[in-house]
Order: structure tokens, then C-alpha cells, then sequence
């Protein structure tokens, strides 16, 4: 069965049956290994605007100059 053939049937769902299907749909990627590079239980860091002063500063003079226009 095709994606195509299956969603009409989908939308007639309820709510509750489609998060019900969400659900399950979910829960079968997580037991497939090969969908993210990700290690379960790894730390990643992720780069953030946070402690990123010279970005804030960058950002200040640009309000500062379309506060004089």
C-alpha cells in the first residue's frame, strides 16, 4: 500500500486514533538504528547565542544605528 492510497483513510481518523498512530509510528523509528546519527545517552554540545558577547555587541550597534535613521 502506497502513502497516497493510505492517507484518505488517515484523515478519516479521530484525534485521539491518529495520535494513537503518531504514537506507534514513533515508536517504530526509535527501534530503527539507522535513523539519526545520534548515540542514545550521549552528551552533544550545541553551539547557542549564549556567553556569545561579541555577537551582542555586533547586535547593539546595529540597533543603535537604525535607532538614528
Amino acid at each position: 500500500m502506497t502513502l497516497s492510497e493510505l492517507l484518505p483513510a488517515v484523515r478519516k481518523l479521530s484525534v485521539s486514533e491518529k495520535l494513537k498512530l503518531i504514537r506507534i509510528l514513533a515508536q517504530e523509528l526509535d527501534t530503527n538504528e539507522d535513523i539519526s546519527p545520534l548515540e542514545p545517552f550521549k552528551t552533544y554540545d550545541l553551539p547557542t547565542s549564549y556567553n556569545s558577547f561579541g555577537a551582542g555587541e555586533i547586535l547593539m550597534q546595529a540597533l543603535k544605528q537604525t535607532d538614528q535613521i
